[in-house]
Parts: structure tokens; C-alpha cells; sequence
């Protein structure tokens, strides 16, 4: 089944009803949506010369056309490529080239960093700037077409993460796996009712934007904050004007809204959940939080592979108070989502008993098809019929699991993923540098900060400064570290693997100043 069927049914079913706002204006009612997919879709595929599968990348920030060309997109069979708008250009760069992408629209903030990129992207046939007299142009003519009989093992979502080995890889998410996470959402996470209505405070090109499949799914109401950005005065003056309103947030934009709420005393009726994933909730914030907002939490754990549907902690676990273990739930990131198995294993796939901790192994349908263009990663990681996820955790003998590390030692700083050898990659490249080891340190507001420990190469004077604009120039501002330190030597075990547990031991004990 081709995603798009879910809007085309809203539009028949109710169509009438708000589809799209851009925060207090009604931009389209689902009638209206569907039209302008539609007609967008014709014109992606007659006027644009682009056929089934071939991939659309989606570089803008929150805005009302991110709705239209990702479910054009879907209406015309194509494969929409989400990227991150924070991206560094070479970042970006990489993800057009490594999928094919054939067109890209892209915000105007934005064009300026990727019209340069063109020429050497052989691939990429057009860019079109969202908003302009082009965009305007493939939406002129009153053509339609109808929605394209897409499989469900054709691709609708190819997301890059961030890459382990300096360069991302590229999940391959079907129309299967999305309507399986559609349906997780509606059996584990929330109900949509009548006039229901999700803000898009976080990044649509992540979990926000998956999270408008269920709402189209229920002809809900899509709102996008003015701003672009999330901010949480405007969230809660949107959720008080939009009654029944949901939203995805990483903790630290809980955090955010906390301490809002805190002084600011804002109407809380019209938020009606707050769903929160992509980084660890220390059951101290969730706590508070659940103190100043109430009880409107859900928790998601999820990766990129098996998008939001891993396991969630539902929000009547969060009520039940008078539970023995209530603590230790509140700390864990819930059960296994619907029609999700989730297993711990040891280092040979061997499964654990209850209580003990490994890998946190996955499967079930919302788990990725592949890695786009990587047999040998697909392989490593699906071996066994299972989602390998680098996470370690445990499960109680009650199916609740806790995360307790990160084998992969990725970073989660302000809810965005940093995997250390990516920026350690870039610091490498400076010839004042011997050696390099970047890791996470804990931080009240941003769950963890970047630290690079540096060995300075013999007689070089290389200073803070300079490893910075290094980063800055190479890599997404929001990855470079936040502290350099310089030692002598880095901690290491036998086989010369840098200990990066007794550093990141270290900057924890370190006073904050």
C-alpha cells in the first residue's frame, strides 16, 4: 500500500477538515492537501521527468511545503530523502550523492549552501527553492494524478544516520514499515480523537515528521509553529489554540518546557500528550516534569532502523503510581510496541534471562529493509533475523526495559546523535593532532556535552581555537565539541583500544564550574 492512500482517504472522508496550519493560519483543509500533492505529483513526474523509486531530498526547516513535498512525493512513487537542516554542507553534500537524488527542495534559507553543490553532483537534475515562482510553477496546472500503486517494499523513506565510520548510512524504510509504525502509534503510544492536532516543534525531517502519518492517518490536524523552531511559549499558546494537541520532543525540550511552565504558569489544557524519545530522560527530570505538566507523557525508544517503534512506556504506566516497581519503570524505556519483539543477547546472539544485560536486538515490521547501497553493514546488522542495535540494556522478568549504556558510544546532545568517531575523523586531519578521543560528558540542560581529549603531535602547539574552526568548517555546528582538553597520552587497554569509559569516568567527577 502506497502511504499516499492515506491522505487521498482523508481527503474523501473529511474534506473539510484542517489538514495544515502554519501556527494561528489554516493553510490547507485535507480537500485542499490532497489537490496540491496531487497536482505536485503530476508535475514531479511529467514536468520533472522523474520516475518510480527514484529519490526527492527534503532539505528544509518546519514549514508547511515539508508536508506537501513529502506526501507528493509518496502520491508519485518517488522516495523522499529527509535531511537534517542543521547539516553541515558537505554533510549534505554526501547524502545527495551517496542516494541519487534526482531533485531536492530545499528552503530558502538554505539555497544559497547547496546551488554551489550542484555542479558535482551529477545525479542531482534539479534544485527547487520552496516558496518561489518554480515551486509555484509545478503547483500552476489543475493536472492530478492518481496515486501510484506503490508495493510495500518499496522505499518511503531513506534516512541517513549519522555515520560511525565519518560517513552515514543510509536506512531503507518501506511503506510496510511505515504503516506498521503508524499502527504502533495508534495501539501504543496515543489516541487521536475528533479534532485532534500535533504541533511540529521538532525536526520534521526526524521523528516529528513520522509522527504526521498517524495524524493524516486520523484526517488530524498538522500544525507548524511560525517560528520554525521550537520554542516553548509558542508551543503552549499553539496547544491552547489548538485543543487536543500532541507533539514529539527530545527531553531536553521537556526540560525547556519545564522550566517554562515553571514561571510562566501557561494554559495546560490543550496539550494533550507529549511524546519523548531520542535521548535519555533521567528519572529525576521526568519526575519533575511530570510534576509541573501532569500526566501527559508518553516515552518512545526507538532508532533510525526501526523508526520510534522499539518499545514505549505507555501513559498509564506513568499514572500508576501505587505500583511496586513505579520508580524503576518510570526509569525504563517501557515494553515492546505492538507486533515488535525485543530479545538481549550476549556477544554470540545467545539470549539473556530476565535482569541480566546485553544488546538490545530488535525485529519485527517496522524494522528497516537495509542500508541503502551497503550489503556488507545491512548484513552485520541484521544477522540472525534480528535488528542489532548497539544499545545494551535489560529487561525485568515484567518485559520492561532499561537502557544502561551505549555501545556505540554515541553522543545525544540536545536530543541530535554525534557519534564521536565522526568528529574525531575531522580532528585527525589537522597535523598538530596525534591522536584524538571525543566523548560524551553529562550536562544539566543538554543531556551531554562533546569533550575531545587531544595528544598534541610532537612540538606542535595546536590550540582550542584552531580544532574549532577545523570542526566548524567540516562538520555540523551542533557535532563540534563543547571542551578540548590536552594530555599527554590517552588511557588504553592491551590491544592499544582507547578507554573511553575512564574518560568520560573522569569528566564526571570533574566540579561543574
Amino acid at each position: 500500500m502506497n502511504l499516499a492512500q492515506l491522505l487521498a482517504r482523508a481527503a474523501g472522508v473529511f474534506p473539510a477538515a484542517p489538514a495544515l496550519s502554519h501556527g494561528p493560519h489554516l493553510v490547507a483543509t485535507y480537500a485542499e492537501l490532497a489537490a496540491r500533492c496531487a497536482r505536485l505529483a503530476r508535475a514531479l513526474r511529467t514536468r520533472c521527468g522523474l520516475a518510480p523509486g527514484d529519490r526527492v531530498a527534503l532539505l528544509m526547516s518546519n514549514r508547511p511545503e515539508y508536508v506537501e513535498t513529502l506526501w507528493a512525493a509518496w502520491w508519485a512513487g518517488l522516495a523522499p530523502v529527509p535531511i537534517n537542516a542543521k547539516l553541515h554542507p558537505r554533510e549534505t553534500e554526501y547524502i545527495l550523492a551517496h542516494s541519487g537524488a534526482r531533485l531536492a527542495f530545499v528552503g530558502g534559507d538554505l539555497v544559497s549552501g547547496i546551488a554551489p553543490l550542484a555542479a558535482g553532483l551529477p545525479a542531482l537534475e534539479r534544485v527547487v527553492e520552496v516558496g518561489s515562482s518554480d515551486y509555484a510553477a509545478l503547483l500552476a496546472s489543475q493536472a492530478t494524478l492518481p496515486v501510484h500503486p506503490a508495493a510495500d517494499g518499496d522505499v518511503a523513506w531513506l534516512f541517513y544516520t549519522s555515520g560511525t565510520t565519518g560517513r552515514p548510512k543510509g536506512v531503507v524504510l518501506t511503506h510496510a514499515n511505515l504503516l506498521a509504525m503508524t499502527l504502533c502509534y495508534f495501539a501504543d503510544v496515543d489516541a487521536i480523537g475528533p479534532g485532534g492536532a500535533i504541533l511540529h516543534a521538532a525536526p520534521m525531517s526526524h521523528g516529528s515528521g513520522l509522527y504526521g502519518l498517524p495524524h493524516v492517518a486520523a484526517a488530524a490536524h498538522q500544525v507548524i509553529p511560525e517560528s520554525g523552531q521550537f520554542d516553548p511559549a509558542e508551543i503552549f499558546a499553539l496547544a491552547d489554540r489548538y485543543r487536543g494537541a500532541a507533539m514529539f520532543a527530545a527531553p531536553t525540550m521537556v526540560k525547556r518546557m519545564v522550566t517554562h511552565a515553571r514561571t510562566a504558569h501557561p494554559p495546560l489544557e490543550g496539550l494533550k500528550t507529549v511524546v519523548y524519545g531520542g535521548g535519555p530522560m533521567y528519572l529525576a527530570d521526568i519526575q519533575d516534569a511530570l510534576a509541573v505538566i501532569g500526566q501527559r507523557f508518553v516515552q518512545i525508544y526507538g532508532q533510525g532502523e526501526s523508526p520510534m517503534t522499539i518499545t514505549a512506556l505507555a501513559r498509564r504506566h506513568f499514572a500508576d503510581a501505587s505500583h511496586p516497581r513505579h520508580l524503576q519503570r518510570l526509569a525504563s524505556v517501557g515494553v515492546a510496541q505492538t507486533g515488535m519483539d525485543v530479545r538481549i543477547a550476549d556477544a554470540a546472539d545467545r539470549p539473556l534471562p530476565a535482569g541480566e544485560a546485553g544488546e538490545v536486538l530488535v525485529r519485527g515490521p517496522a524494522v528497516m529493509r537495509g542500508y541503502w547501497q551497503n550489503d556488507e553493514a545491512t548484513a552485520a546488522t541484521l544477522r540472525s533475523g534480528w535488528l542489532h542495535t548497539g544499545d545494551v540494556g535489560a529487561l525485568d522478568a515484567d518485559g520492561f526495559l532499561t537502557l544502561l549504556d551505549r555501545s556505540k558510544d554515541l553522543i545525544i546532545s540536545g536530543g541530535s546523535n554525534v557519534y564521536p568517531r565522526e568528529v574525531e575523523e575531522v580532528l585527525l586531519t589537522h597535523p598538530g593532532v596525534q591522536e584524538a578521543s571525543v566523548v560524551g560528558r553529562p550536562h544539566p540542560e543538554w543531556g551531554e556535552e562533546i569533550v575531545a581529549v587531544v595528544v598534541r603531535a610532537p612540538g606542535a602547539a595546536v590550540a582550542a581555537e584552531e580544532l574549532d574552526r577545523l570542526c566548524l568548517a567540516h562538520i555540523a555546528r551542533f557535532k563540534r565539541p563543547r571542551d578540548y582538553r590536552f594530555v599527554e597520552q590517552l588511557p588504553k587497554n592491551n590491544y592499544g583500544k582507547v578507554l573511553k569509559t575512564e574518560l568520560r569516568d573522569a569528566l564526571a567527577r570533574e566540579p561543574r564550574t
